[in-house]
């Protein structure tokens, strides 16, 4: 009787295993996979009703009755002009009307665009996206145990790696190319290295505003034209336009002035630190960082209604044992969390961030202070979550493996921003009663379950997931060696080809090319 049990138990299972096997081999439709840009978030709300009203009546208080100081000439001109009032203290204050009609006015539902329009992300709603950013100035060298200077190079091949992540949906410049000392040959070869190395979305910073016309010029050349440019700008300007608390940098304005008249998005950044340049408390780091937003709402739409703007709240941690900053800690993932769901309070599509870890190295450490803070943004519904793959040590270094093993992560994220799915379908009683009820007793061959293996569930593509003789039988993997190969094989492949030779011939004919 055993035999007669086992035998056909045995190859049902060997069938269900082989076909599951075929299956996922086959490559899925964009639409039927598990994780894909733009899901959608927003079930985890830090901030209860009554809160939300707090702050954003707070909000208004601020720009109302503080406002910010230092605007450049330009920007008086543009807000006051608007309804902002200049006060004998030199601080501009924006009246409860000009707000309330900057927000009515604002742009909403943008599109970033990519150079390939498969990568376009829509910022709309609860609508997640998680990439890069950050001004590292080291490059994490695992091999060493070590860290180096981050260099052009390092920029390109971060950008081709990032070209290969599935779960990287764009591509923000992380790293400070050390090698070139002129700021102007530092911007246009930032831009350069960024977009030569993926079609994903690029997002970049300038150092002043004069040093961005030739960057207009190549952006032109590539993208065949400057109406097509402007039809479909595929970079976009990260501008620190405050220096916390409430104060316009008067450069970066500039900038971000010169970016809006050249039809470029604008990540409107606030990065204010609790404790230091933002207050100590969760709640009113919160409320500055939505308060300065706003101003820079204001200021944009004075000079362009409905320009496309991310408002980019990005309150950090301080440990206010050392008053350094913590980029991995519990706090960092409420901070960015609250903000987003204020963002979805206002209907504005916006962007913060989450995954700096405090680690040096992709450790243990590494894993749980990017996983719990990546996740919360996530799942809050944040537009744009920065920061999210490759950063360490607080936004001091970056580490091309960890984008490998951050990839990973973030499948594991956004399948739980998905959530799950409850109808009559998924519940699936008449599959129960086909195993249950003169079945075979298990759901390993099911119909169902060959179907729901590629669509409902999402896996890794380095992390380790055998059992313990099986890993000894493969050469007991370890995940930070698995995702350096995984690196080397990326970086030692072709490079990219959308941009064609000669159009890039052109390029380093015409401009100072370092890369």
């Amino acid at each position: 009787m055993n035999q007669n049990r086992t035998i056909p138990h045995s190859s049902r299972r060997s069938g269900g295993r082989e076909a599951r096997r075929t299956l996922r081999a086959a490559p899925l439709a964009e639409d039927l996979r598990p994780v894909r840009a733009g899901l959608e978030g927003g079930n985890f709300k830090p901030l209860n009703a009554a809160a939300v009203k707090a702050v954003d009546a707070t909000v208004y208080q601020i720009l109302e009755e503080i406002g910010l100081s230092q605007a450049p000439d330009t920007g008086i001109k543009y807000m006051t002009e608007a309804g902002a009032v200049l006060g004998d203290d030199g601080r501009l204050r924006f009246p409860r009307a000009l707000v309330e009609h900057t927000l009515a006015i604002c742009g909403r539902h943008i599109t970033l665009y990519g150079q390939n329009p498969k990568h376009d992300l829509l910022l709309s709603g609860s609508r997640v996206h998680y990439g890069t950013a950050g001004a590292a100035v080291h490059v994490v060298d695992v091999v060493k145990n070590e860290y180096r200077e981050s260099y052009l190079a390092d920029i390109y091949d971060a950008a081709r790696i990032v070209e290969q992540m599935d779960n990287i949906h764009f591509f923000q410049r992380p790293m400070v190319a050390r090698d070139i000392p002129d700021p102007a040959d530092l911007d246009f070869n930032t831009v350069y290295a960024a977009i030569k190395g993926t079609t994903k979305h690029v997002g970049v910073s300038f150092t002043e505003a004069e040093y961005m016309k030739p960057v207009f010029e190549m952006l032109h050349m590539v993208a065949g034209g400057e109406d097509k440019w402007r039809a479909r700008p595929f970079v976009s300007n990260s501008n620190c336009f405050v220096v916390p608390p409430l104060r316009f940098a008067t450069e970066s304005c500039l900038v971000m002035e010169e970016a809006v008249r050249n039809g470029m998005p604008v990540l409107l950044l606030s990065a204010g630190q609790a404790g230091a340049t933002a207050p100590a408390s969760i709640a009113g780091a919160v409320a500055q960082a939505l308060a300065e937003v706003v101003a820079g709402l204001i200021y944009v739409n004075a000079m362009k209604p409905g320009h496309p703007c991310i408002c980019g709240t990005w309150p950090f941690v301080s440990d206010l044992r050392t008053g350094a900053m913590s980029g991995g800690s519990g706090e960092q993932g409420l901070l960015t969390s609250a903000c987003a769901q204020m963002l979805q309070y206002y209907d504005l599509p916006g962007g913060a961030a989450a995954g700096m870890a405090d680690a040096k190295m992709p450790d243990a450490q590494s894993g749980y202070e990017k996983g719990s803070t990546l996740v919360m943004a996530g799942l809050s519904g944040l537009n744009m979550v920065y920061e999210a793959a490759g950063m360490h040590a607080s936004l001091l270094g970056f580490c091309l493996d960890s984008l490998i093993i951050d990839n990973d992560m973030l499948g594991q994220c956004m399948r739980c921003v998905r959530g799950i799915e409850v109808n009559e379908t998924t519940l699936g009683v008449q599959v129960m009663k086909d195993v249950c009820m003169g079945g075979p007793g298990h759901y390993l061959g099911h119909d169902q379950t060959i179907k729901l293996m590629q669509t409902e569930y999402i896996y890794p593509a380095i992390a380790d997931r055998s059992s313990p003789k099986e890993w000894e039988e493969l050469g007991k993997p370890n995940l930070l060696d698995t995702a350096r190969k995984r690196k080397e094989e990326i970086l030692e492949s072709p490079h990219p080809l959308h941009i064609p030779d000669a159009l890039d011939q052109d390029l380093r004919a015409r401009f100072n090319v370092l890369l």
